[in-house]
C-alpha cells in the first residue's frame, strides 16, 4: 500500500530537528510511528472506527493533545508535547517554518529491552519489579477523583452494552479462532454474572470505584527503565477509558497469564490489593480478566479479514486470537488453571521439533527428557553419548532418575501455574500415568500427542543427525529398534491422545492441536 507523502517526507533524517542517524517507521491500524535513536513521533491516520474519528486536522490535533495531557498521569517525563508538521518552501518537518498540515505526539524513546513484555519473555522479571509495577498502578486509581459522569460506565446497562458488542462483533469466528462451546460458555458466565452481581456493580458505581483510567495495561505498555512508566493511555474513546478500577488492572493480570505466567500475575494482584484494600473489587477480577482476554480475542481475530495483513501475520493473528479466547473460557469456567502436555514417540518421529513449535505458539515451558539426563549427568547438551541401549546414562536406574526429574520439574511449574510441555519417549503406560496424576494432583488440563513416522522417514533423519551437528539427542536407527519391541502403545479408550503424523508438513496439523489443547 502506498505510504501518503507527508510520511515518506518523515522517513527521512532531515526532516527532524535533531538530524537523527536513522529512523524507522511502525504501524497501527489508526497510528504512524516514527522512532528516531532518542524520539518516538506518532501521527494519527486520518481514519473513522466505530470508536473513533481522526478524519480532519482539527480532531488529530485535539486528540494528539488529549493523548499527551493523559499519558502524563503515568508516563510525564516521556511525553514531551505536540509538535507540528510542516510544508515549507525546503519540504516537510517536524517544526520549522511553512504551513502545518499535520501534529505528532513527541515522545521520548524507551529502551526495548527495558519493555515489560521483553522482560518477561527473557526471563529478567523479578517479583520485586511486579510488586512495584502493581503498586504504581494501585497508587494512581486511587488517586484519581471519581464523578458522577464517569459513575454511569460501571452500571450493569452500560457493561452489558460492551459485552454484547463483543459477542456480535465475533459472530463471524466462531469456529475459527473461537470455538462453539467457548463461545456459549464466555458469553452465559458474563450474562449471568452481570445478572446475579448487578448489585455489586451498582454498588461499586455509586461507591466512587468507577473513574477515568488508563484503559489499555498491557506488558507493550509499561516500561521498567528508571523508574515505572505506563504509557499509550487510550485518548480517543472516553468509554473505553472509564470503567471499574478494577477492569482497568485486570488487563495486565490477565497478560501475565497469557505469557503463562500466573504466578507473576498472582503476585500482581496481591501487590494492587494490599495497596487498594479493594475487598469487594476482588470479587469481579475473574469477570473483568474474561472480558479483557475476549477483547484480545476480538482484536486478533479482526485481522484475519484485513486484506492489508499478509498471511503469515493472519496465521500468528488466529493463534494469538485462540490463546486469549482459551484464557477468556478458563477465567469463566472457574478460574484460570495450567496445562500439562506430553508430547511422545519414538527416536526420530519428530517429538522434540514439535514440542518446541508447539511451546513457542503456545507460550508453554518445554522440558525435554534429553536435555535433563545429560544435566544430570553432567554432560554438555552438545556432546554425543553413542552408547549401546540400556547402557550407562541411558541404563534402566538413569533412566527412572531421568524421568522422576522430568515429572518433578513438571509439576514444579504446574504448582506455580504454569504451563509446561513435557517432551520424552514415554514407552512405558506407568510414565504416562504418572504424567496424568501430576496433572490431576495441580488442577491442569492433560493432553497426550503421539509422533509418528514411517520408518523410512526416521531412518532419515536419525542418519542426518548423526551426521550433522551435535545434538542434545543421541537417537539412533539400533536405539529406535529397540525401543520400538519394548514400546507400551496406548489405548484409545484408557488414554485418550491425538496422533500426530510428523512427515507431514507442520501446517497441517498446527491449527487441529491447538483447537484441541485450547479448546
Amino acid at each position: 500500500m502506498e505510504l501518503p507523502p507527508v510520511v515518506k517526507a518523515l522517513l527521512k533524517p532531515e526532516a527532524y530537528p535533531d538530524q537523527p542517524s536513522a529512523v524507522e517507521l511502525r504501524q497501527t491500524h489508526i497510528s504512524y510511528l516514527f522512532f528516531t535513536p532518542r524520539f518516538v513521533y506518532k501521527i494519527k491516520k486520518p481514519v473513522n472506527f466505530a470508536f473513533l474519528d481522526f478524519t480532519t486536522l482539527r480532531k488529530r490535533h485535539y486528540y494528539c493533545k488529549r493523548e499527551v495531557e493523559l499519558n502524563r498521569r503515568l508516563a510525564g517525563d516521556v511525553y514531551r508535547g505536540v509538535v507540528a508538521v510542516k510544508k515549507g518552501r525546503e519540504g516537510i518537518s517536524i517544526g520549522g517554518k511553512g504551513t502545518t498540515i499535520e501534529y505528532a505526539v513527541e515522545m521520548k524513546r524507551l529502551p526495548r529491552e527495558k519493555m515489560l513484555n521483553e522482560m518477561i519473555v527473557g526471563g529478567r522479571i523479578t517479583k520485586e519489579t511486579v510488586e512495584r509495577i502493581g503498586a504504581v498502578i494501585a497508587r494512581f486509581h486511587c488517586t484519581v477523583p471519581p464523578s458522577p459522569k464517569v459513575a454511569r460506565f460501571g452500571l450493569p446497562s452500560v457493561i452489558t452494552k460492551n459485552t454484547e458488542e463483543n459477542f456480535s462483533q465475533t459472530e463471524s469466528f466462531r469456529g475459527r479462532t473461537v470455538t462453539e462451546e467457548q463461545f456459549r460458555r464466555i458469553a452465559d458466565f458474563t450474562r449471568e454474572t452481570l445478572k446475579r452481581e448487578g448489585p455489586l456493580f451498582r454498588e461499586r458505581a455509586k461507591g466512587g470505584f468507577i473513574k477515568e483510567v488508563h484503559g489499555d495495561i498491557h506488558s507493550d505498555h509499561v516500561s521498567v527503565a528508571d523508574g515505572i512508566r505506563i504509557f499509550d493511555c487510550i485518548e480517543f474513546n472516553r468509554r473505553f477509558r472509564c470503567s471499574d478500577i478494577v477492569s482497568d488492572m485486570a488487563f495486565l493480570a490477565m497478560d501475565f497469564d497469557n505469557y503463562n505466567r500466573h504466578d507473576l500475575s498472582k503476585v500482581f494482584g496481591t501487590s494492587y490489593f494490599d495497596v487498594t484494600r479493594d475487598e469487594r473489587g476482588k470479587e469481579l477480577l475473574n469477570f473483568y480478566k474474561c472480558y479483557r482476554a475476549y477483547v484480545r480475542g476480538k482484536v486478533e481475530s479482526f485481522k484475519l479479514d484485513e486484506e492489508e495483513v499478509g498471511e503469515e501475520e493472519k496465521r500468528n493473528s488466529r493463534i494469538r486470537a485462540m490463546r486469549y479466547f482459551h484464557l477468556a473460557d478458563l477465567y469463566g469456567t472457574g478460574g484460570y488453571r495450567p496445562t500439562l502436555v506430553v508430547v511422545c514417540g519414538l527416536t526420530g518421529t519428530g517429538k522434540t521439533t514439535l514440542a518446541a513449535a508447539l511451546a513457542e505458539q503456545l507460550g508453554f515451558e518445554h522440558l525435554s527428557s534429553d536435555a535433563v539426563r545429560k544435566e544430570l549427568a553432567g554432560v554438555p547438551p552438545g556432546e554425543r553419548h553413542f552408547e549401546p541401549f540400556g547402557r550407562g546414562i541411558y541404563d534402566e536406574g538413569f533412566t527412572e532418575k531421568t524421568y522422576g526429574e522430568l515429572l518433578g520439574r513438571g509439576e514444579t511449574l504446574l504448582k506455580a501455574g504454569r504451563s509446561v510441555i513435557l517432551d520424552a519417549t514415554f514407552s512405558r503406560a506407568a510414565l504416562r500415568e504418572q504424567a496424568e496424576k501430576a496433572a490431576r494432583k495441580r488442577g491442569a488440563a492433560f493432553h497426550v500427542i503421539v509422533c509418528e513416522a514411517d520408518e523410512a522417514v526416521v531412518r532419515r533423519r536419525l542418519a542426518e543427525r548423526s551426521e550433522g551437528a551435535p545434538s542434545v539427542s543421541d537417537g539412533r536407527w539400533e536405539i529406535y529398534v529397540e525401543q520400538r519391541k519394548r514400546h507400551e502403545a496406548l489405548v484409545e479408550r484408557q488414554e485418550p491422545h491425538m496422533t500426530v503424523d510428523t512427515a507431514r508438513p507442520p501446517e497441517n496439523h498446527t491449527i487441529p492441536l491447538l483447537t484441541t489443547i485450547l479448546g
